[in-house]
């Protein structure tokens, strides 16, 4: 069989022919699962397995059955762009200069050195990556294909495909899906009852609000029909067993209170993970359990790294949350917002398992400044101010939306007020005062320890040269 070689290779073939069966194949690579990662845009944790009325989700309720259902996972800020930037680099946005919305979309800003987006990373790990917009012919719709970053992407393209169809046949894969569906303005099938949504008291018990959130949940119920499709298809196509699904939102949910701010509302998101059926489940994670654990959206990327078999990069923020080298959990969970649109605000935050500490930097604005994008999309906004003019306010809705100014600082129990509507700062309670020194010394240090860049307020006339408004009309 051998004679026709030369007497070098022949002697090779026969060494490896006299070696163990597991010294031949400890060379190949171990098999590793997909990941297939859903987001869903402006969407706070409203579905039904979450305990939220009115919303029909029984596929996302079944993939938390069949999964982990986490209730404390929080973005690190509450505008697409920002968010996206931190989760998508592991990094907070204030530290790597991505922390002003929809900024440097023409200056060629890049990364700084040693920070890459999470796709990079897992292409390095070898694995194919998506960002899916094309599905077979079998899936109603077609995906947005969102990554809405606030920096310049020059190391290649930024995924390897945007085909439903390439997956099949290069595993391992990254493969992200985004839903608009909860983004404004809400276009889905009319399904709950405005009469009986339970509307936030911080906003007026009327028809509009009640129809608008009513619109959102009806959203939500049609971002769960998709993602019904989806993993249909991911079933129908052989590999769901080898594949990790995650599902979570990109920041909080699209209301007045919600996005642009660092309350709950526009900070604390659903995260859903279920395991691959063919991969034993890592330590920490156990399959039809709910975990209260707190957690920051940048703790996906150094997750995924690690998954894939890759070292956590150096220096990467996000903490790696499941496996032999998961990381402490978090004791706090921080969040930042700067500009948004044309409107300048600055607030910093911290939360704990029961308090949100939030420090604004920009006390002497009003919560209502202009912003243009918010007047025509926001119905309630609108109901607000009028509502307002005829004293048909509470008295909370009252001084907190028509006030000139802002605290400068707010501590809220958000186990006793959960919608964060009795501001704690001046309390003489010793576990108040407590809380309130505690988590400013928490805040103060995250902001130095991770390089604020936020200290350095935007020039206005860059934001005008984005072409969001005049440089006067920046306040």
């Amino acid at each position: 069989m051998f004679a026709s070689l030369q007497s070098p290779v022949r002697a090779t073939l026969f060494g490896l022919l006299l070696l163990p069966f597991t010294t031949l194949f400890a060379a190949a690579p171990a098999k590793r699962p997909n990941v297939l990662w859903l987001i869903a845009e402006d969407f706070s944790p409203h579905l039904a397995c979450y305990g939220t009325k009115e919303v029909y989700s029984p596929n996302l309720d079944r993939l938390a059955a069949e999964g982990m259902r986490f209730t404390r996972m929080f973005a690190t800020g509450p505008v697409c762009s920002v968010s996206r930037s931190a989760f998508m680099t592991g990094m907070y946005q204030t530290t790597i200069g991505a922390h002003n919305h929809r900024s440097h979309r023409d200056d060629g800003y890049q990364l700084p050195a040693g920070v890459r987006t999470l796709p990079d990373w897992l292409r390095d790990a070898g694995y194919f990556t998506a960002n899916i917009r094309s599905f077979p012919e079998s899936i109603s719709f077609k995906a947005s294909g969102k990554a809405d970053w606030n920096f310049t992407y020059v190391a290649r393209k930024a995924f390897d495909s945007e085909n439903w169809n390439d997956l099949k046949s290069r595993q391992p894969f990254l493969a992200q899906v985004n839903f608009p569906e909860t983004h404004r303005a809400f276009k889905s099938p009319k399904r709950a009852d405005p009469a009986k949504v339970e509307l936030p008291p911080i906003y007026p018990d009327h028809p509009i609000a009640r129809q608008d959130w009513a619109a959102y949940l009806d959203a939500a119920s049609d971002l769960d029909r998709k993602v019904g499709e989806v993993l249909r298809q991911l079933e129908q196509d052989g590999l769901a067993d080898d594949t990790i699904v995650i599902f979570m939102g990109d920041h909080g949910q699209a209301h007045v209170r919600g996005k642009q701010f660092v309350y709950d509302d526009g900070l604390r998101i659903p995260f859903i993970v279920r395991w691959a059926k063919n991969f034993p489940q890592p330590n920490g994670f156990v399959a039809g359990t709910v975990s209260d654990r707190i957690m920051e959206a940048i703790d996906l990327a150094p997750t995924l790294i690690d998954i894939s078999g890759a070292p956590k990069p150096a220096g990467m923020q996000g903490r790696i949350l499941f496996g032999n080298r998961a990381e402490p959990a978090r004791t706090y969970a921080f969040g930042a917002r700067d500009r948004c649109d044309e409107t300048v605000f600055r607030f910093r935050t911290v939360r704990d398992a029961r308090y949100r500490y939030i420090r604004n930097f920009t006390p002497e604005r009003p919560f209502l400044q202009p912003n243009a994008y918010k007047e025509k999309q926001y119905p309630v906004l609108a109901l607000i101010k009028e509502l307002g003019a005829e004293g048909k306010l509470t008295d909370w809705q009252k001084n907190f939306y028509l006030a000139s100014t802002m605290p400068a600082e707010e501590l809220y129990d958000m186990d006793a007020d959960p919608h964060s509507m009795k501001n704690l700062v001046d309390s003489k309670s010793k576990e108040h005062r407590e809380a309130l020194v505690r988590l400013r010394t928490e805040l103060e240090t995250w902001i130095n320890d991770s390089n604020d860049q936020g200290k350095t307020m935007e020039p206005k006339a860059l934001a005008a040269a984005m072409g969001f408004t005049k440089p006067e009309n920046i306040k």
